[in-house]
């Protein structure tokens, strides 16, 4: 079996043309779609059509998929995207957990792994277990059944400093757990979902001050690599799966609280691409002390009441801030999403939408916006990560500060 460490190299991929092309034979599926249809839906005149469709061929990514009758004359050719022409892998790292999930160029999953992490642990052992688990889900079968992974989890020593990895350069010492990546699949490369705060563009956390985690991973794996936050990532993902244009806010609850915005069409990552800390919204000026340094941040109080077993209680409070960012943006629906909402996602639902429908009967706004959850959507961080890769394929990129 051919391996390569090197990134796909697809030409056709680099034409805007050519991505709306792809992008009408993704959203087209088994159906597919015919040349005249992909005319009128891009604008693009019939011959322009041709050429770029004879390229995607030529190169694998698209086929014919039967013919389908027309209102005259022969019947037309329908073309197909081929999935597993491209993959990207998807890696979303929690603060006590690490996903790892193979994708192909349809977003379905063909292969997953799951494995403890220590996020607080140093950056050289995160980025070794990281390398490692994006190896083995390259190099397993593919599958859609979740593997535990016999890793260690990692710890920090008593008293030992979590930046004290991060001031070697990425790729030193030894490459602990990584293992060849890239086989008969054309791997183009890997998204990463990690928490906030971080400097998208250059994948730099802010959490350990300026380690270079798009960096050290690119090194450990030699594939391209894109860094986001989880909540981005996850309003990526759903963003491509939506039936519809539509502003959104999907509002992350788990080890931490924090916001995925979608607006006018793209990600909102603000000027310096640090938009979504939703969770450090001051709601209680004398409230207690946050993991920030701030008083009363709503991610606080949420997670006080989680703690207490009261989700009533933490519904409440992650409604009034639902209901604050629904009032500041005029978006028009949330999405709630997380491991905590999804323990118990039906009263997360009722007590959100309760403060929601209170505020627009207070302010007569007419009826509250939709509130769903992406309880049984899989692993929606994960699979969003993997779509920072994939998405700029289809032209699905545009962002409202560093794309």
């Amino acid at each position: 079996m051919n391996r390569s460490n090197a990134g796909a190299n697809l030409p056709t991929l680099r034409s805007h043309n050519a991505a709306l092309v792809l992008d009408l034979l993704r959203v087209a599926g088994e159906r597919g779609i015919s040349r005249l249809e992909l005319a009128e839906r891009t604008g693009l005149t019939p011959q322009a059509v041709s050429k770029i469709t004879a390229r995607l061929r030529a190169e694998g990514l698209a086929t014919e998929a039967g013919h389908r009758a027309s209102t005259g004359g022969k019947p037309r050719t329908v073309l197909r995207l081929v999935p597993d022409a491209g993959h990207a892998v998807g890696l979303h790292l929690d603060r006590d957990e690490l996903t790892v999930v193979l994708v192909d160029l349809a977003g379905t999953v063909v292969a997953s792994r799951r494995t403890p992490l220590d996020f607080g642990a140093p950056a050289g052992e995160v980025v070794a277990v990281a390398a490692g688990e994006v190896g083995a889900v390259l190099g397993g079968p593919a599958a859609d059944a979740v593997a535990e992974s016999p890793q260690p989890r990692p710890s920090l020593e008593p008293g030992a400093d979590p930046r004290t990895s991060a001031a070697s350069a990425p790729g030193e010492g030894d490459a602990v757990g990584t293992a060849p990546v890239g086989d008969a699949r054309t791997v183009l490369g890997i998204g990463v979902a990690v928490p906030g705060p971080l400097d998208h563009r250059g994948g730099v956390l802010h959490r350990v001050t300026g380690y270079p985690l798009q960096d050290a991973l690119a090194a450990r794996t030699g594939l391209p690599v894109v860094v986001d936050k989880d909540t981005n990532a996850a309003a990526l993902g759903l963003a491509l799966r939506a039936d519809g244009p539509g502003d959104f806010a999907y509002l992350h609850l788990g080890t931490g609280l924090g916001a995925g915005l979608f607006l006018g069409g793209a990600l909102h990552r603000g000027a310096r691409t640090g938009a979504g800390e939703f969770g450090h919204q001051t709601v209680s000026l004398d409230g207690p002390l946050c993991s920030c340094g701030g008083r009363g941040c709503i991610e606080a109080l949420c997670l006080a009441a989680v703690a207490d077993g009261d989700v009533a209680e933490a519904a409440r409070v992650l409604g009034t801030g639902a209901a604050n960012l629904v009032g500041l943006l005029d978006i028009d629906r949330v999405v709630l999403g997380g491991r905590t909402v999804g323990a118990d996602p039906d009263a997360y639902v009722r007590g959100v939408r309760a403060v929601i429908e209170e505020r627009a009967r207070r302010d007569g706004t007419g009826a509250a916006v939709p509130l769903v959850t992406t309880a049984g959507a899989g692993r929606p961080v994960a699979d969003g990560a993997a779509q920072l890769v994939l998405a700029p394929l289809f032209g699905r990129v545009g962002s409202g500060g560093g794309a």
